[in-house]
């Protein structure tokens, strides 16, 4: 038979769900049902992770975001500490971030506690964030003189404000510097973001050599728990070479789950929301949800702290 919206011949067996746009819609529809994308375990006790990669444009404040946005969906309530002076984490999750608004920055100086620079994101009652102001910039340089200047993230996140989180989600600067160090020092668990383009593994030897340091010197909980591929186009060899090589450096603690390259991705943080929010059908928005599951399961089962 013959569409009379478009003039193409339709075979009478097609439904409306089994275009990409229909079976989108219908994801889409079970994500924002309630229950709909299913409840997951909580853990044992607290877990904090850093989100952290010295290379630029690997997806760790997009990985933050929507894994703490896949994590509140399903039932978990999570706090995601914004500790990059862009502020785009506190953009995506739909917080004040002017000057002036308690943050980061005066929570890494002491000048507030974390029940008083917490604030609820609009897109979930169970999604929370301690957002960055321009303020931050500057901040590497005051920590500096400072009295236990690596530990001021850590001693904040000891407030009881953060009592009832199932999650704390530390997004990195692009650097290896203080506050990058705040935030290695503050958590148990490192969650590296890498992408499934040329140079992937480019400075993360480096921040592995971080990572030991800080080890040795101030956190021996610390441990790579967790590597996300990101930016992953099944369409190319390369990012089948990049996967296969990541996971054979990395092992078990590569997620199973790869995020693809995804203009709905990239689109959410300009209308300041998460892609789960954005297009909860699309395959980006998805890829995070099985994601965060899969992290969720994996710190149950495996005592991830």
């Amino acid at each position: 038979m013959t569409n009379p919206d478009t003039g193409y011949q339709v075979s009478r067996g097609t439904r409306d769900d089994d275009t990409p746009i229909g079976a989108a819609a219908r994801r889409a529809s079970q994500v924002l049902t309630p229950g709909g994308a299913g409840t997951l375990p909580r853990p044992l006790e607290r877990r904090v992770l850093t989100i952290a990669n010295q290379k630029g444009g690997v997806g760790k404040t997009t990985s933050a975001v929507n894994l703490a946005a896949a994590l509140a969906l399903q039932g978990l309530r999570v706090l995601v500490i914004d500790l990059d002076p862009q502020g785009n984490a506190s953009t995506a999750l739909g917080v004040d971030h002017r000057s002036g608004v308690p943050s980061s920055y005066e929570l890494l100086l002491g000048e507030v506690t974390l029940g008083e620079a917490i604030a609820q994101s609009p897109h979930s009652p169970n999604l929370f964030c301690v957002p960055a102001t321009i303020d931050l910039a500057g901040a590497e340089i005051e920590l500096v003189s400072m009295v236990a200047r690596e530990t001021r993230l850590k001693n904040a996140l000891a407030d009881s404000a953060g009592d009832d989180l199932d999650y704390v989600f530390i997004d990195c600067p692009p650097s290896l510097g203080l506050l990058t160090v705040n935030a290695l020092v503050a958590a148990r668990e490192v969650l590296i973001p890498i992408q499934c383009e040329y140079y992937a593994l480019e400075g993360v030897g480096q921040l592995l050599r971080n990572i030991e340091l800080v080890q040795a010197h101030l956190n021996p909980q610390l441990h790579v728990s967790t590597i996300l591929l990101t930016m992953y186009d099944a369409r190319t060899k390369l990012a089948d070479q990049v996967a296969a090589e990541v996971r054979n450096h990395f092992g078990e603690r590569v997620l199973q789950s790869a995020i693809p390259r995804s203009v709905k991705v990239s689109e959410a943080p300009g209308y300041g929301t998460t892609v789960l929010d954005y297009d909860p059908g699309s395959r980006g928005a998805m890829s995070y949800l099985d994601a965060g599951r899969e992290l969720a399961h994996r710190g149950v089962h495996r005592g991830g702290n």
